[in-house]
């Protein structure tokens, strides 16, 4: 069968072979750009293995390429890349590998093509293109990778157990493939996930949020977190996602199972946005469920205070999976803090105070909280999610009175800390942080116009309630 390849690489994949017989490698086309060409997605990495020196052959192109590309070589690994045009090109060698049982790191040596295919993670991924000059363009294809392709099915090219054995972070990937391309992974294979699923301890956090980001910006992401439920992997890394899942009756009273709960709310918003932080924020909204729930015989099932504990678990939880620990974070943990707000701002009669609350607090994110709420709303009841829907619409019409008015989002009370220690002369101390929390409250209530020299007045007032005096 021959490689359909596009005229916009066909130069420089006919110049790497060139290049490769010039150095007596036979070279070839591997990985994802074959299989991502077969399957009409676009592809701008590629992979080269050569029966040879992937370094020396990168170096050798590198020079006949104009401009000529910077080249990154790791000698380590026994690689190099170089960027050309829009693709990205990494060279290898052609090599077999053996693996201990406590690493997912092989031991290495020189190979040929067939053993190169051979350890790759699955058929789909071990198919080759010749870019030699007497079979250019021929596909080659040991282990029905074409086949796979058309049943849509991820398959490994060995038995999927020592697959899996020797590196566990291809149990990650099969939910990755499967979830980004909508593949079913192969019963056999699957089973083998499950059985080795123990296996994926030995892999770094780093690498498995790597795939994990992946899967979470999949559409829809909740295939690949339901597969990585059912195969047992996500409790090797995430178990207070897997403690959402379950439903507890008592009294003839249950509750939804909010494992399932965040999945759709996950996919709800997913097709709204593709801001990873955003679906992170949504995996994250009621991860302290859990911890929170109880039983009252005359309400049912309650979560009081979920919103408040989970933003405390959001740093703890980005810490141990290797997430940032930065603006990201507290992106994530501002939402999940604030995300029952506007709802429950729908339930009462909704005060000016209430809103300049919630658009002080939430700020340059408002929209994104909105878009957090939306996406919660996961009744089955037509007429309940219509209602919802349409009390957020009041509830936004509110927030855009109210900043017009009084233009709250990403405000600074008009005194600052520095001019409270200077009127009433302290030091920083607990009673600064009172008297500038009261002017905010003050502000936000309503009790006083935002303007510098109530502010001030206030300031004096509230100095005097709890003992000081004004010097200047």
């Amino acid at each position: 069968m021959i490689f359909k390849i596009e005229d916009d690489e066909r130069d420089v994949l006919t110049l790497i072979g060139e290049v490769g017989k010039s150095l007596g490698f036979p070279v070839y086309a591997v990985g994802g750009y074959v299989r991502d060409r077969l399957l009409n997605r676009n592809s701008k990495d590629l992979d080269i293995v050569c029966v040879g020196s992937g370094i020396d052959l990168a170096t050798a192109v590198s020079h006949q390429l104009h401009p000529r590309p910077r080249l990154s070589v790791f000698k380590r690994f026994g690689t190099a890349m170089l960027k050309h045009k829009d693709l990205e090109i990494e060279f290898v060698g052609a090599r077999k590998e053996s693996y201990r049982h406590d690493s997912r790191k092989p031991s290495v040596e020189e190979g040929s093509l067939r053993d190169d295919q051979l350890r790759r993670d699955f058929t789909i991924n071990a198919l080759a293109v010749s870019l030699n000059e007497e079979n250019f363009g021929e596909l080659i294809d040991p282990f029905n990778g074409i086949q796979h392709l058309a049943e849509r099915k991820i398959i490994t090219p060995l038995e999927p157990g020592k697959t899996f054995s020797d590196d566990p972070l291809r149990m990650m990937r099969a939910i990755r493939f499967a979830t980004q391309l909508k593949f079913e992974i192969d019963p056999n294979t699957f089973e083998a996930i499950k059985r080795f699923s123990p296996r994926l301890k030995i892999i770094s956090m780093e690498r498995i949020i790597t795939e994990l980001n992946k899967i979470v910006l999949s559409n829809p992401p909740s295939t690949g977190f339901k597969l990585l439920f059912d195969s047992g992997l996500l409790k090797m890394f995430f178990p207070e996602m897997v403690k959402l899942q379950g439903v507890e009756i008592r009294e003839g009273k249950g509750h939804k199972d909010n494992f399932y709960h965040t999945l759709e709310v996950l996919d709800n918003i997913s097709v709204h946005t593709d801001d990873l932080y955003l679906r992170w924020a949504a995996i994250m909204h009621d991860i302290a469920k859990p911890p929170t729930k109880r039983f009252e015989p005359e309400i049912g099932w309650t979560f009081h205070g979920h919103d408040g504990l989970g933003a405390a678990l959001v740093p703890r939880i980005f810490r141990r999976l290797k997430l940032p620990l930065d603006s990201k974070m507290k992106f994530v943990q501002k939402l999940v803090k604030l995300h029952l707000r506007p709802i429950s701002l729908t339930k009462e009669n909704i005060t000016d105070s209430a809103i300049r609350k919630l658009l002080f607090e939430a700020g340059d994110d408002l929209e994104s909280l909105m878009m957090l709420c939306k996406a919660d709303i996961t009744s089955k009841n037509p007429k309940k999610v219509k209602r919802y829907l349409e009390n957020y619409e009041i509830v936004q019409q509110k927030m855009i009175e109210v900043e017009e008015k009084d233009h709250i989002r990403n405000w600074q009370p008009p005194i600052s800390g520095e001019q409270i220690m200077s009127t009433f002369n302290i030091p920083p101390s607990r009673e600064v942080g009172t008297i500038k929390m009261a002017i905010k409250d003050a502000i936000l209530d309503g009790k006083i116009p935002n303007e510098y020299d109530a502010a001030y007045a206030f300031m004096l007032e509230k100095g005097i309630e709890i003992g000081l005096e004004k010097v200047n």
